[in-house]
């Protein structure tokens, strides 16, 4: 893979510039990326922040990913008109950032970058319920709507949620076995070809303990077929555990891959146990697409609080995974 790396800084009014400027600065980014975001709010950042890095401005129509810069911020602008420095998170920001994703699958599908990292944004005011998250939008915009998968990634422990930002109300009846052994074949993949390890799954139940007073059994009829199935398949999993009790230490150390049902059910405890130390990846698309696991903050916008390490972790992990 040649890890050409697209940025977009995604809601302007967010910490994300902030934590990349912290991330430059710790030296973990080894690599030239293209930053896609507004160069007036960008230079605003660094002044109000105290950063003064030198600036490579690249012109849309004559983009060359080797004529990058190490030592400069290469920047693609996106005009975006604002009045206020720093102001609140409103949807008068989604057409810029639309745009900015725009540009960014555009280098994706025309100019050779194959990483594409996006500053986090407010689903509530950018996709106004378009899309139940930014996962769903951008396997839209890639033609590959249904087949992308959300992993939380940490190099110990990962987990990934079989749905993805529904209504606890609508998570059953979007549970099917078909999709649970696309999620793991996926994640699978991506374990051994990219980062040559094999991976050891273990998949939650949905019910409190895998038990239920109803006549129809998740665990029975959908979850266990497909633990059945992908056993076949010599992928490694076990299941279905029990969340209450499989995250404890002597549990989770037989594994390095966790699925999950729904959301929280997963996200929850790998922030308990690694904070930011764990980052969002998309897998299913053409390319691979990044986030940090974490939102816009956007009450702590100028005040050089905020932790980078979710950021840094992304860099890790790029210098990481093989090339081809």
């Amino acid at each position: 893979m040649n890890k050409n790396v697209a940025i977009i800084a995604g809601e302007p009014y967010s910490v994300f510039l902030e934590l990349l400027f912290k991330s430059i600065k710790s030296r973990k980014v080894k690599k030239p990326f293209l930053l896609i975001c507004s160069k007036k709010i960008l230079i605003t950042q660094m002044k109000r922040l105290n950063y003064n890095f030198k600036l490579n401005q690249i012109n849309k129509h004559k983009i060359d990913s080797s004529k990058l810069l190490k030592d400069h911020i290469n920047i693609l602008d996106i005009n975006f008109d604002f009045k206020k420095t720093f102001d609140k998170i409103s949807e008068k920001s989604s057409k810029y950032i639309d745009n900015c994703f725009k540009e960014g699958l555009n280098l994706i599908e025309n100019k050779g970058f194959t990483i594409l990292i996006n500053g986090p944004v407010s689903k509530k005011h950018f996709l106004r319920k378009k899309f139940i998250g930014v996962t769903e939008y951008i396997a839209k915009k890639s033609k590959k709507q249904g087949q992308e998968v959300m992993l939380i990634y940490n190099n110990k422990l990962s987990v990934s949620p079989i749905t993805t930002h529904l209504p606890l109300s609508e998570v059953k009846k979007n549970i099917t076995s078909k999709k649970i052994i696309k999620n793991v074949e996926t994640i699978n993949f991506f374990y051994k070809k990219k980062l040559k390890k094999k991976p050891k799954f273990a998949i939650t139940c949905l019910n409190p303990h895998c038990e239920t007073i109803k006549n129809h059994s998740e665990e029975e009829k959908i979850i266990l077929p497909a633990i059945k199935k992908l056993k076949k398949k010599n992928i490694n999993i076990k299941g279905p555990f029990a969340t209450d009790t499989l995250f404890l230490k002597k549990n989770i150390n037989k594994f390095n891959i966790v699925i999950g049902m729904y959301h929280d059910q997963v996200l929850t405890p790998i922030k308990t146990l690694y904070g930011f130390r764990a980052i969002n990846i998309t897998l299913g698309l053409p390319f691979l697409r990044i986030t940090p696991d974490h939102g816009p903050n956007n009450h702590f916008l100028g005040k050089k609080k905020s932790d980078p390490t979710s950021v840094i972790e992304i860099f890790k992990f790029l210098s990481q995974i093989r090339e081809n």
